[in-house]
């Protein structure tokens, strides 16, 4: 595969175990005949990532992506999480510490590679250790729906929080109607978080070596442990709309249904 060119140097590691709850087997279901990893490793690739690397614990999923010659990380089968995956894969690979690593999860075969390239350079132009995405919200719908997650971040383009409440609260708009998004005026309005992350290198040991926080296990946000602990998050919007990533049979027929070309 051919990587497009792009002034940032980043590289791509993509988390992928086989032993999801909600869809056993997800990342080597099939979509217009090819693997969902297949398809997340060519976005990655489109993105002109100088090194794409999949974390894996299982060895079917290892065997498609090196058959795409692509680097495979075999990964412990214990981690509790994705970073926990990404953190054994750099030591794995030898990253030097600021080398910037986008976290690109084995179920987004739609992940758009404007979108991939857009965090690594959020994460490039600044001097924080971690780095992710949003896109404006314009439904109220979204807005009071706490599996949307919702985030602010300052004028310096820093996360303030994030959370699965409607944030921020307009009060006195709220108070008479929660159908309508009231007016913006000078803000830049509510925010969806996108679960797409860059990371230094030497970050992801340091982030998966932290304990859970309070605040983490109260809203189930894994990125709020990073905030508590005083560390800075930062975000810019996508310049594309990411569309939903693949958690059930009714998400993988909708990525069929797009990505097939008889349709």
């Amino acid at each position: 595969m051919a990587a497009a060119v792009t002034d940032i140097d980043f590289v791509v590691a993509i988390p992928a175990r086989h032993g999801s709850s909600r869809l056993p087997g997800k990342p080597l279901r099939l979509i217009v005949g090819e693997p969902m990893i297949s398809h997340v490793v060519r976005r990655a690739v489109e993105a002109g990532a100088a090194e794409v690397v999949v974390a894996t614990d299982d060895q079917r999923i290892a065997d498609v992506v090196s058959a795409l010659g692509i680097t495979v990380c075999m990964t412990s089968r214990d981690h509790a999480s994705g970073t926990d995956r990404l953190a054994e894969c750099v030591a794995q690979r030898g990253w030097r510490d600021d080398r910037i690593v986008v976290n690109l999860q084995g179920d987004e075969p739609l992940a758009p590679p404007a979108a991939i390239r857009a965090v690594a350079q959020c994460l490039a132009a600044s001097d924080a250790p971690m780095a992710t995405l949003a896109v404006p919200i314009s439904h109220s719908e979204q807005l009071f729906d706490p599996n949307c997650v919702k985030l602010v971040r300052d004028d310096r383009g820093k996360a303030l929080c994030f959370s699965r409440a409607p944030l921020p609260w307009a009060r006195d708009a709220f108070a008479s109607n929660r159908v309508d998004l009231p007016p913006v005026g000078a803000g830049e309005g509510w925010l969806r978080h996108v679960g797409l992350y860059a990371y230094r290198a030497g970050f992801l040991p340091q982030f998966a070596a932290m304990p859970p926080a309070w605040l983490e296990h109260v809203e189930s946000l894994e990125q709020l442990r990073v905030l508590q602990a005083g560390l800075p998050i930062a975000v810019d919007v996508s310049p594309v709309a990411i569309p939903h990533g693949v958690d059930t049979e009714a998400d993988l027929a909708a990525v069929e249904a797009l990505l097939n070309p008889s349709n």
